[in-house]
């Protein structure tokens, strides 16, 4: 069964940092796609981060040089870190990971940027 639990996220105030865990059982993240999604208050949940088997990655433009998406094999976690954070980032974050047709999904972590 896997499982991916997020963790990390909370209150912090603009300009300010957060890194999100993404700790994953009954799959290899290295041989997935792992991806982090957001979801705002009424909006669509939207794509912020991937990285592949291979270790590219992909950021939407709105947090490119702001947020960096890694991964530790050994810890089969993936992470990430959010530095220069802005209101407009307020959302659950979830983590997603996806891999030969099968996608899963963790339970989501509040994020809030306010002052």
């Amino acid at each position: 069964q896997v499982q991916l639990v997020e963790s990390g996220g909370g209150l912090v105030q603009p300009e300010g940092s957060l890194r999100l865990s993404c700790a994953a059982s009954g799959i290899i993240l290295s041989m997935a796609a792992m991806n982090w999604y957001r979801q705002a208050p009424g909006k669509q949940r939207e794509l912020v981060a991937t990285i592949t088997s291979g270790g590219g990655t992909y950021y939407v433009d709105s947090v490119k040089g702001r947020f960096t998406i890694s991964r530790d094999n050994a810890k089969n976690t993936g992470y990430l870190q959010m530095n220069s954070l802005k209101p407009e980032d307020t959302a659950v974050y979830y983590c997603n990971a996806f891999r030969l047709t099968q996608r899963y999904w963790g339970q989501g972590t509040q994020v809030t940027v306010s002052s």
